[in-house]
């Protein structure tokens, strides 16, 4: 209970604090990558290692990339057919397919499940989500935004250069590992700031103009990421015959709202901002009701 109190005050703060003006406009920016460069490679290193390499590990990874797959393949074909414009698709391939795995899902995840299942979550976004964001979304934005070259080597540096990843490439050498209590202490403290942190970043950037003429796209985009998606999930779950944390949640994580990184990405690519930004803001709302939903389905 504590944690969804944190969640619905740590975005409602920020969403005051950024309707008042009491922060700068590059206030989300700044958290993000406090975030980006030191709370989640802690956390990272403090939960990776924690987990035993086997079957489950994997889970996470292979209902990301299955679920991500499928999603696009259904946004490309609904795009096609309500003869989406390309500037609206390029927008949907991204927020209708790139859920918010980490910065929403860790305290969602974590309020449903307990902090034991936060590894899974790092295994579903750093080797899922977050790949998907810097190969799959940089193919999306270049190809739907202009016919611009696309240069693998950048490509491939940008993703070993994320500290996250990095992080995760130093924590899997490191699985089983105990650390001394001084380090663990200290990645504890580094880590714990990444949940408040993200929560009223995700407050600051919330935007909820929603003009007439995108409630088709809108309405497609949040169908397949909070209905369609977690669908896929349990799917492929009942398949395969996992019930396990693991798979549990992996569904979980499918179900999560529009990723928000994927937005500034539509934005500055100038795949309809507007759109984007609407699809983030109402999803995050919504998908704390429909999350809570697939929770009772599959427990």
């Amino acid at each position: 209970m504590e944690n969804f109190a944190l969640i619905f005050v740590a975005i409602f703060l920020g969403y005051v604090m950024g309707r008042m003006g009491a922060f700068s406009a590059e206030a989300p920016l700044i958290l993000n990558k406090f975030i980006l460069y030191i709370s989640a490679p802690a956390l990272v290193l403090l939960q990776i290692p924690k987990l035993t390499l086997s079957l489950e590990v994997l889970i996470p990874v292979f209902l990301a990339w299955s679920v991500m797959s499928i999603s696009a393949v259904a946004i490309f074909f609904l795009s096609r057919f309500f003869a989406f414009s390309k500037e609206v698709t390029g927008s949907l391939m991204l927020v209708a397919v790139l859920g918010n795995s980490s910065y929403l899902g860790i305290p969602i995840v974590s309020a449903y499940f307990g902090n034991e299942a936060l590894g899974y979550v790092l295994m579903y976004d750093q080797l899922g989500t977050f790949i998907a964001l810097s190969t799959y979304g940089t193919f999306v934005s270049i190809y739907y935004a202009s016919a611009k070259e696309i240069h693998m080597r950048l490509l491939l540096l940008k993703i070993i250069s994320f500290p996250p990843f990095l992080a995760l490439f130093v924590a899997l050498f490191l699985m089983g590992t105990v650390f001394p209590p001084i380090i663990e202490s200290v990645l504890v403290s580094l880590s714990s700031t990444i949940i408040p942190l993200a929560l009223v970043a995700v407050g600051l950037g919330l935007r909820f103009k929603l003009p007439k003429e995108e409630i088709l796209p809108f309405s497609v985009a949040l169908v397949v990421k909070l209905i369609f998606a977690p669908i896929i999930a349990i799917a492929l779950c009942a398949i395969f015959g996992w019930n396990s944390l693991a798979a549990n949640v992996s569904i979980m994580e499918a179900a999560m709202a529009p990723m928000i990184t994927a937005a500034a990405v539509a934005s500055m690519a100038g795949l309809a901002p507007r759109l984007s930004s609407a699809i983030v803001g109402y999803g995050i709302i919504l998908s704390l009701g429909t999350t809570w939903v697939v929770h009772y389905l599959i427990t």
